[in-house]
């Protein structure tokens, strides 16, 4: 019955990570610009992040090592110091972006300017990171997320038509602007494939205790728990497009976002997509500034974890507190939080080669893995998610500076 528990516990709040202000924004921008055909960007990111996820909880569960744990002692620091630093510069970019974002839906409910906001916000993220448990920060928050739901709500009253759907999950060129529509599908790959979420979903399952016997676990969590937000992400664009597609409405903000529910929810449309976008804001926030910590103190050897105490983890601590601290200085700064995402966005495409090569070489490992290595499919998708990765990395600022 426990594990069961752990089960659906951890496929209900996968949403929690997943749905956060990268995603929401490029779901409403594509669906906005381009109707129901980018849909299928959404599809193929959501399954490769399912792959490498459980991947990831496989070397967790029978190495007892984290993804980074796993980079640093098999490749070495002096390979792990270059993801490090970029790993850390986005996360930075990114935490700013998610405090910003949770902090406008909050100016949405109440009116008062989002600037107000940030510190009140790190300050109860801060407070769950001292007082809470794993548990409590994961699951805790991540239940809160299923207000995120409301996404799918709306498209399913919008009656889309299915054969419009279907057709928008199949890639297709672009119906106009070339340029744009290649940057967004970029776009909606690097807010999927984060890197902190591969980190701080295996750092979760060593906090959690998993072993071997748990590996259907992992595989059903990252399955369906990821098919679960991008479901959502989904519902995101197909009520962007529906709502603002025929209006010729481009997106260029959180608060030009917001009147996508009042077709479907009316007055309360508003309130109810500032509650979905404060919620997964705010736990995206949280995962991305412990991973700050995780990321860190597994790479230098650090005693870690959300359920040791406070003193005897405490360059761990130090290190998701002052991560906390600089991205809540940038954001009251006014930083505009859409803006700031996309450029995250744009630089977690230029990191994927360095996170999923060295993923090939340790799910070939049976130190790292035991008798649970790779097999021809799973070896046959990395290569080819390794050299796609490298040409949206290649590609993704010429687009940008070009347009996107």
């Amino acid at each position: 019955m426990k594990k069961l528990l752990t089960l659906v516990l951890g496929v209900v709040t996968s949403i929690g990570g997943f749905v956060e202000a990268g995603s929401i924004s490029t779901a409403v921008q594509a669906g906005s610009e381009f109707g129901f055909s980018l849909l299928w960007a959404i599809a193929a990111a959501t399954l490769i992040l399912a792959a490498l996820s459980e991947m990831c909880g496989r070397i967790a569960a029978t190495g007892k090592r984290t993804l980074v744990a796993g980079v640093r002692e098999r490749l070495g620091f002096n390979f792990q110091i270059i993801p490090l630093g970029a790993e850390l510069l986005i996360d930075l970019l990114l935490l700013t972006a998610e405090l910003g974002s949770a902090a406008v839906a909050l100016k949405l409910l109440t009116g008062i300017a989002f600037q107000w906001w940030i510190l009140p916000i790190a300050a109860i993220a801060m407070a769950l990171f001292w007082l809470g448990s794993f548990s409590v920060i994961e699951d805790g928050v991540g239940l809160f997320g299923l207000v995120t739901l409301a996404f799918v709500v709306a498209a399913w009253r919008l009656h889309p038509g299915t054969e419009a759907v279907a057709t928008g999950l199949v890639p297709s060129l672009p119906p106009h602007n070339a340029i744009r529509y290649a940057f967004i599908a970029i776009s909606i790959v690097g807010a999927t494939i984060s890197p902190y979420l591969l980190n701080f979903y295996s750092s979760g399952a060593i906090e959690e205790g998993w072993t071997a016997r748990d590996l259907w676990i992992n595989r059903t969590t990252s399955l369906f728990g990821m098919s679960f937000g991008g479901i959502v992400s989904m519902g995101a664009l197909v009520t962007a497009a529906v709502v603002f597609g025929p209006r010729h409405v481009h997106v260029e903000s959180f608060e030009q976002a917001s009147a996508m529910f009042a077709p479907v929810f009316g007055r309360q449309g508003v309130t109810l997509f500032a509650a979905a976008l404060a919620i997964g804001c705010f736990g995206a926030a949280i995962e991305i500034a412990l991973n700050a910590g995780y990321l860190l103190a597994q790479s230098f050897g650090w005693t870690w974890g959300v359920e040791k105490p406070r003193a005897k983890a405490a360059r761990f601590t130090m290190a998701f507190s002052l991560m906390l601290a600089a991205s809540t200085v940038i954001a009251l700064s006014g930083v505009d939080p859409l803006r700031m995402t996309m450029i995250s966005v744009a630089l977690t495409v230029v990191l994927a080669p360095l996170i999923v090569l060295p993923l090939l070489v340790l799910m070939n490992d049976r130190r790292y893995v035991g008798a649970h290595t790779n097999g021809a499919v799973g070896n046959g998708v990395l290569a080819i998610v390794s050299l796609a990765a490298a040409v949206m990395a290649l590609v993704v600022i010429p687009l940008e500076i070009m347009g996107g």
